[in-house]
């Protein structure tokens, strides 16, 4: 299968699973929706798609999609001149998911890629369902992997134009 095909059959799941979640998007959405394997070529362990619905100099809203087990890498929010940074509120809408904070693991150790482990410093797991909210400020080092059956989540934003987020693995290309 060619990446292309792979993105294709990816953003066609992500549409089913942005509208199963009861969030209704045209089907001009739906072909829009981006799909990110970060340059890394392993699109279903380490990826993200997102559908942005609002984009202004001031905030943003996206959905975000983590298909079965995907894991959205470690990143931060970098603060940059007189801009404060990005602050981003993630509301799940369906599914579950794992959202990993500075600290270290409790009980359960996170599933981290095989020879990734220092890339993954984040180890304060917290679990959020349907109707959860966390929000995470800016500079703080995050990532997030979903459960088996995938999650559709939410995120609200600062804007930060021309900031790009910064991940902990070198081996991301940013920007995609």
């Amino acid at each position: 299968m060619t990446k292309q095909d792979e993105f294709t059959k990816a953003r066609k799941k992500t549409a089913r699973m942005i509208r199963r979640a009861g969030i209704r998007i045209s089907e001009k959405e739906a072909n829009i929706i981006q799909v990110i394997d970060f340059g890394l070529g392993k699109l279903h362990q380490e990826g993200l798609q997102v559908l942005t619905l609002f984009l202004s100099d001031r905030i943003e809203v996206r959905v975000l999609v983590l298909l079965p087990n995907q894991i959205y890498p470690e990143h931060w929010h970098p603060m940059a001149d007189s801009i404060s940074g990005k602050e981003e509120t993630i509301r799940v809408i369906d599914g579950n998911v794992k959202l990993y904070l500075p600290g270290e693991s409790k009980g359960k150790a996170p599933f981290i890629p095989a020879g990734k482990e220092r890339w993954y410093t984040s180890l304060a797991g917290n679990i959020l369902n349907p109707g959860d909210q966390m929000t995470i400020a800016p500079g703080v080092k995050y990532w997030m992997q979903a459960e088996p059956s995938g999650s559709v989540m939410y995120s609200f934003s600062a804007a930060a134009p021309g900031i790009l987020d910064q991940f902990s693995d070198p081996n991301i290309e940013a920007g995609c």
